[in-house]
Parts: structure tokens; sequence; C-alpha cells
């Protein structure tokens, strides 16, 4: 019986364990290979991503960083770096260049919506919309969420996709979700 009674406790301790480590990484996941943490904001933990280079170095060349760093709240669709190497070759470089500022801008605040969208609530949009939700970016643009395979996908103005493939990183001014293809505004 004190076997039966150790091994018991013990298979508890170890769900125990296993439980509290899936909940630390829910509440703390990795993206690039670093944690994000929910107390820091969406430019602090970019900027610890080696996935997010990249849109960091855009954020920065746009004058966006106090932006993003503000209360928000905003709701993040971040390109990786492999994100931004899908563009035409050259289209970074040209985009990072000070005179065009204003497009970069414009495409970087494509990525973002007002307020904090968790994916929960994005598929309740999607589920009322009939299968879609349109989404009102910052920069004044659109962006139709549906979900297809079981994954949220984002259609850009220009018939571009994006797959979600890291939802709900929480920031302390809003939420990351990551994408794989950088969306594109009219």
């Amino acid at each position: 019986m004190n076997l039966l009674k150790s091994t018991s406790i013990a298979v508890l301790l170890a769900v125990s364990v296993v439980g509290a480590a899936a909940a630390s990484q829910m509440k703390d996941p990795d993206v690039g290979g670093a944690p994000m943490y929910a107390t820091k904001n969406i430019v602090e933990n970019a900027m610890n991503s080696k996935d997010h280079t990249t849109l960091v170095a855009a954020v920065k060349a746009a004058g966006l960083v106090d932006t993003l760093e503000g209360a928000g709240p905003f709701t993040v669709f971040a390109p990786t770096n492999e994100a931004f190497e899908k563009l035409p070759a050259g289209t970074v470089d040209t985009l990072l260049k000070p005179e065009n500022k204003d497009t970069l801008v414009k495409v970087l605040t494509y990525h973002v919506v007002a307020g904090k969208v968790s994916s929960k609530e994005l598929v309740k949009m999607i589920k009322a919309g009939g299968g879609k939700a349109t989404l009102k970016t910052v920069q004044g643009g659109t962006l139709t969420a549906t979900v297809m395979g079981g994954k949220v996908m984002l259609t850009d103005e220009k018939g571009g996709m994006a797959t979600v493939t890291i939802a709900d990183v929480y920031q302390s001014n809003g939420v990351i979700h990551v994408v794989d293809t950088v969306l594109m505004p009219n």
C-alpha cells in the first residue's frame, strides 16, 4: 500500500511539475530563442528575438519605437526575418532608406491593430462574421482574418496571405501574433 501511495504521490508531483512548466511556457513563450515577458513592452521583447531583427531595424528606421513602447494596447502581427526575406530582392534595403520612411511607416503600421485582440477573440470574430473578420489597421487599411486548416490566416489588400505561426505573445502594452509573411497595404 505504501508503494502504491508513494507512486501516486510521485505521479501527482510529476503532473504538477509538467503542468507548471507548461503554464510558464504559455505565460512567457519563447520567440526567436528568447523568452517574451508579459511585463515588457512590444519593442523590448522584439529586440530580444533573433527572428525579428529585421522588424526591429525597420521599426527604428521608421521612428516607431516610442509609439510601440507606449501604453497601447496594440495587436501586432509581427513578420519574422524569413517573412522579410520572401520580399523581392532589395525591397528591405530600399524601405530602410531615409527617403522611403513614409512608405516604411505605412507598411509597418499596416501590421498593427488598435486594442488587444487575442487569438481566441479573433476566432470568435471570424465565426461571428460567417468565416471571416475584417480588422482595421492603424495605417487605415484592412486585413481579413480567416481560419484555414486550423490556423489563423490574414489576407492583405493585395491578396497576399500570412499564417499566424505563434499566437498570443502577451506584452505589457498589447499582444503579438508572429506571422510568416509581410502584409502589404494598397
